[in-house]
């Protein structure tokens, strides 16, 4: 089975980012672990949310493109893999082994769908 960890943060949580959470060194050392276990399809970070760029439309159909940071928004996606596993218990098993599952961040894990 594939799966979506998605690294998840908080922009108000003083625990998530620079400011507290796991370290790159955290992250380095789990990237190298799930890695070499042969799990992982595909990962990557992303850039923090103030480069966002949002893309939607308005009350008339129109597209309206908006820079971030974006109030409303206060979870964002920091990072993600996509992992091949025998099942829903080995995806849990990785993410509870992230550091983004640590203080100021969780892991959403998603079955990734088959088409």
């Amino acid at each position: 089975m594939k799966y979506a960890l998605l690294l998840m943060g908080h922009t108000n949580d003083p625990a998530c980012g620079e400011a507290g959470g796991a370290s790159p060194e955290e992250f380095f050392a789990f990237d190298k672990e799930i890695t070499d276990a042969g799990v992982v399809i595909d990962s990557f970070a992303l850039e923090d949310p103030d480069q966002a760029v949002y893309v939607g439309s308005d009350d008339d159909g129109q597209r309206v493109i908006t820079s971030g940071p974006f109030a409303e928004a206060q979870e964002f996606v920091g990072g993600a893999y996509i992992i091949d596993v025998a099942n829903i218990d080995e995806a849990i098993a990785w993410a509870k082994k992230s550091p983004g599952s640590a203080a100021g961040g969780h892991v959403e894990i998603r079955p990734v769908a088959p088409y």
